[in-house]
């Protein structure tokens, strides 16, 4: 059970904050400080609210003091860049500290990018060496289907990759019947795998994203299943393969790209899930990776090209300030 940050804690919290205004903490603004510190695993863990009091207090109050002195030179980030999206997050990948934040807790569609939880979700159920058989209810939902025949069948990790890779939404349809016999069942088992990883502002009803009338996140929440996800080998080759090919049960092979632009026009992309609707807008999940630095950044709602831009601004000023 996640341990939530009692007033008391809060009152300590905010006492530390209002006395050092000017305090970064290597992060962009206050905000995003107060952010880090309330996501921080110093919070999540089992231990009893009495002894977090005393480990929260002691915690601070020590860094209170070494941090007025000048025996540790503070590092200031560099101004964050100007988005376009509505909502984004960024954090250093290896400690969890927050970076920027703007909207995180505003709940929006957030497309394709949810099918990272359905990804989790197969990609922890193991056996994708095992064979799916393609089902007539399976069906294709528009925009995008790989065309994939009732009756076929294809090892479960090459759906996962094709899913991952362009977002096929009957490849998504087709490994969420297989996992769950439902595309109902399998929300429920979206639902039950977002509450586990903390996920606790979102509420899914398809595994694909497409718009549902009271199916929402926040680039809070997709920001923790991003880690859960990228934390997973097999998605991390996955969302990072750029090219690779697809052979139909027929046996006709085609080419396929990865849809994520940022993966063939930044090098230090190394992946992850695009999503776009009208009402979600254009939206991306990525993470970027330079001289044992990770970032991983949620960028939702912004622009057909904003989506690229903001992501790439982020990831790249993320990686900067973190050398």
């Amino acid at each position: 059970m996640r341990y939530n940050m009692d007033p008391f804690l809060k009152g300590v919290f905010k006492f530390f904050m209002d006395s050092k205004p000017g305090l970064t903490f290597h992060s962009s603004s206050p905000e995003a400080v107060k952010e880090w510190i309330l996501d921080s695993s110093l919070f999540t863990n089992y231990l009893s609210p009495a002894f977090m009091r005393i480990r929260f207090s002691i915690y601070f109050l020590i860094h209170f003091f070494l941090l007025s002195s000048s025996v540790f030179a503070q590092r200031a980030l560099t101004p964050a860049p100007q988005l376009i999206a509505e909502s984004a997050m960024a954090i250093d990948g290896m400690t969890g500290e927050v970076l920027l934040a703007k909207n995180i807790d505003k709940k929006r569609s957030v497309a394709s990018t949810q099918k990272l939880l359905t990804a989790l979700i197969i990609a922890e159920s193991g056996n994708l060496d095992s064979l799916v058989t393609v089902e007539k209810t399976d069906g294709m939902i528009e925009p995008r289907n790989l065309w994939i025949t009732s009756g076929s069948r294809y090892k479960k990790g090459k759906l996962l990759e094709m899913m991952l890779m362009r977002s096929f939404n009957d490849v998504t349809k087709c490994l969420a019947r297989d996992h769950s016999s439902s595309q109902a069942e399998f929300a429920k088992a979206m639902n039950v795998k977002a509450a586990e990883i903390g996920m606790n502002n979102s509420v899914f009803l398809n595994a694909h994203g497409l718009t549902a009338e009271g199916q929402y996140s926040t680039a809070r929440d997709m920001m923790k299943l991003a880690q859960r996800a990228l934390a997973n080998p097999d998605i991390q080759r996955m969302v990072a393969t750029r090219e690779t090919t697809f052979t139909y049960h027929g046996g006709k092979t085609i080419p396929v790209k990865n849809s994520n632009d940022l993966l063939h026009t930044y090098h230090e992309c190394v992946g992850m899930k695009t999503g776009y609707t009208k009402d979600a807008g254009r939206c991306l999940v990525c993470a970027g990776y330079r001289n044992n630095q990770w970032v991983i950044a949620v960028i939702l709602g912004s622009s057909w090209d904003g989506v690229w831009t903001d992501s790439e601004a982020v990831l790249k000023w993320g990686l900067d300030n973190l050398q």
